[in-house]
């Protein structure tokens, strides 16, 4: 089980870092056209992190573990995180092609850009790994989840850079550099996994927790801005996509 956890984790973590490279198929396209694709990817994504918190991660703890008022606390304590991750480290989500924080000076939005991402693929990783040290179809449940988020996440952060006046091959380099940090997050969780039984029953309600924060506090959001009937439909549409995309995926467990 652990040897197929590492192997699932690798693979999983090696896929979702190579989403960094998505940059390069967006070279061809306007910004305006960049915009109108992401909101519904942002919207897609809100659905399969709310779906993979409450369909997968919340209900596999508490078959493990009960619902006790431990899990409850590593759930706050994971929204606690994110919170300050953002307050304090300045991670940014940005979801608006080549806009973020625009009123920074660009080479310190640049390497803001680039420490935050970090620190948050770090984080993926150990919930990647902590999520398949619990069971492989909940691995596959939580990377779907990420991979989706990530997407949009790193075409927001290649237009950063570009906006930050990095070449389009840098940009890209640095992306995909920064991206293969959650490695290092996927051996710490392994490793602690391996010395700590009872690390999943803190990781999995600690990542649901993220999961509900960051589509609460940085998607959603998001989507309010859209007023227009048609566009908001649309994006109501592709939210409950994601869900049901989390739901399906019941079918593997």
């Amino acid at each position: 089980m652990v040897v197929e956890a590492i192997i699932y984790t690798v693979l999983s973590v090696l896929i979702v870092s190579a989403i960094s490279l998505i940059g390069i198929f967006t070279l061809s396209l306007k910004e305006k056209e960049i915009s109108k694709i992401l909101i519904y990817l942002v919207s897609f994504s809100a659905g399969a992190l709310f779906g993979d918190a409450f369909i997968h991660l919340l209900p596999a703890v508490f078959e493990k573990s009960g619902f006790g008022i431990a899990i409850s606390l590593y759930l706050l304590f994971g929204i606690l995180f994110f919170f300050v991750l953002e307050k304090f480290i300045h991670w940014r989500h940005c979801h608006v092609y080549g806009v973020c924080d625009i009123h920074d000076h660009p080479k310190a939005l640049a390497t803001m850009n680039l420490v935050g991402d970090a620190v948050h693929n770090v984080v993926d990783g150990i919930i990647i790994a902590g999520s398949y040290l619990a069971s492989i179809p909940l691995g596959i449940a939580t990377t779907i989840a990420i991979l989706f988020h990530e997407i949009p996440q790193e075409i927001g952060d290649f237009g950063v850079l570009l906006h930050s006046g990095f070449t389009k091959r840098k940009a890209l380099f640095f992306n995909f550099f920064i991206s293969l940090t959650s490695l290092l997050g996927a051996v710490i969780a392994l490793v602690l996994g391996s010395l700590i039984g009872s690390l999943t029953t803190f990781i999995i309600p600690f990542a649901a927790g993220g999961f509900i924060y960051i589509a609460g506090s940085d998607l959603i959001p998001e989507l309010h801005k859209e007023i227009e009937a048609k566009k908001s439909a649309m994006q109501l549409l592709f939210f409950v996509l994601g869900i049901l995309v989390m739901l399906a995926l019941l079918l593997i467990e």
